[in-house]
């Protein structure tokens, strides 16, 4: 077996461990929504901000960072991700209200959208072809579980202690592990001095913010009425719009500069067969694990009566699963390759998701568990395959280009994918005489009809193993081959 490189173990657990920490955070405020209201006095429409800022600023960041990451050190880039997440941790604990609360949720973002695609892009720095699923598989608790296991969190501080200490007991692990990658981490990676195209930086920065702002809206307006909960935002579609022409725009330049090797954001990788399809299933994938993040928790405080705590637990099972699953899975990539487990992993995503859409008032708590155990086993086996298998198609060149791409249409996923379940809920609840379920049972038939179109989805992927395909990084060339 291929040994890693020297040094090589400890600094991925120190990218691994720092970025769970932070990913943690991106979901732990929708339990302490009410807190808020209360503690700051705001309405839940304005106290919601706090996790949609988040996720506006992922989406804004991350197109940067395929630039980032050839310009950095990785030394440099955990830095600066650990610097920005610490400090906006220690503003939003000390935060006396709401303004600069979410300032603090914003700078922690800055540092979020850098960390993601930094962790991906070193484990294929390092890390031979033949053990990259074993070892995509320990970041699958960052990308998948962290989500899950937010909330759970989150309740078990504020039953216990409040709010503030959300933050206050994660200043203390960020703080360490900045030390400690200040002066441990030592991952080689080549840099280059490309030249920053200033236009492409404000253009990603509007039309992404525009569009997930859009979305965002899109999830919090009465669709009955096509007024938006937040003040003075108005009807989400012509932000939507706009933002999708926008990014529009963005492409055309980014294809436009890359042949001259300008690009902020080098989109050469949706070129390649081997990781445009990949990529697709799991952003499909992705919206499913947040169709669950936002329904459940509401279906087991609205519908069974449930308070937040139980909420939070009732995804904690399936969290957990998919962390115990995260090695084994990827051992498993490397030995029999993606479509050998993305395609009955892709079977049991889809029966889970129906079964959600059969609960009702009277459903056991135990049953909810169950089905989001499956569905969590399901998107276990479905994560770590499909990324290994798609960033394992790139030449060195475009690693960091690839894993941006990744992380920002995941987040145009989470963004995309609370709007739809959202506002199907809110039109199916907003029905005469419609029971308190029947807008949660609606949307999980949306996503599982999505998840029907996945499995469909998996009979374009390729059949071969990891070890059985040349090493792609050792191509520098950064023309992409496998486009096949």
């Amino acid at each position: 077996m291929e040994r890693l490189p020297d040094g090589a173990l400890l600094g991925l657990a120190l990218l691994v461990g720092s970025a769970f920490v932070m990913v943690l955070n991106e979901t732990v405020m929708s339990v302490a929504l009410p807190s808020l209201v209360v503690d700051l006095r705001v309405d839940i429409a304005t106290a919601q901000w706090l996790s949609s800022g988040f996720l506006l600023t992922m989406a804004v960041v991350v197109p940067t960072t395929g630039y980032l990451l050839q310009r950095c050190t990785v030394r440099q880039a955990f830095g600066a991700a650990m610097g920005l997440f610490s400090a906006g941790t220690a503003l939003c604990g000390g935060a006396p209200g709401f303004a600069l609360l979410l300032a603090g949720r914003i700078v922690q973002a800055s540092g979020t959208a850098i960390m993601v695609p930094l962790l991906m892009t070193s484990i294929l720095a390092i890390v031979p072809a033949g053990r990259r699923g074993q070892v995509m598989g320990t970041t699958s608790i960052v990308l998948a579980v962290a989500p899950a296991v937010g909330p759970a969190a989150a309740g078990v501080v504020l039953s216990a202690l409040g709010w503030r200490w959300m933050f206050w007991l994660v200043l203390p692990i960020g703080l360490l592990a900045l030390v400690a990658g200040l002066r441990r981490l030592d991952i080689a990676n080549s840099t280059s001095r490309a030249r920053l195209d200033v236009p492409s930086v404000l253009l990603a920065a509007v039309a992404f913010a525009t569009l997930v702002y859009g979305l965002t809206v899109s999830a919090e307006t009465d669709p009955s009425t096509s007024d938006s909960d937040v003040a003075g935002s108005g009807p989400a579609w012509p932000w939507i719009v706009l933002g999708a022409v926008l990014v529009a725009v963005f492409v055309v330049r980014q294809i436009r500069l890359q042949r001259t090797g300008k690009a902020l954001l080098d989109l050469r990788p949706c070129a390649v067969r081997d990781y445009s399809v990949p990529l697709v299933l799991s952003v499909a994938g992705y919206m499913a694990l947040f169709s669950a993040v936002i329904l459940l928790p509401f279906y087991v405080q609205v519908v069974l009566g449930r308070d937040s705590l139980v909420a939070g637990l009732v995804v904690l099972p399936g969290g957990v699963v998919m962390g115990l699953l995260g090695p084994p899975v990827g051992r498993a990539y490397d030995r029999f390759g993606v479509r050998a487990l993305v395609v009955p992993a892709s079977v049991l995503l889809c029966l889970s998701l129906w079964a959600f859409a059969t609960l009702g008032g009277n459903s056991p708590i135990w049953l909810v568990v169950l089905l989001h155990v499956l569905m969590s086993i399901g998107l276990a086996l479905n994560f770590t395959p499909l990324v290994t298998d798609a960033l394992g198609a790139l030449p060195r060149s475009l690693h960091s280009h690839g894993s941006a791409i990744l992380t920002t249409c995941q987040q145009l996923a989470a963004a995309a994918g609370t709007a739809l379940f959202v506002t199907v809920m809110t039109l199916w609840s907003a029905r005469p005489g419609a029971p308190d379920e029947a807008g949660i049972r609606a949307a999980f038939v949306v996503a599982a009809a999505m998840s029907t179109l996945v499995l469909a989805g998996t009979a374009l992927l390729r059949s071969r193993r990891p070890a059985d395909a040349p090493d792609r990084t050792a191509d520098e060339s950064g023309a992409p081959d496998r486009t096949g």
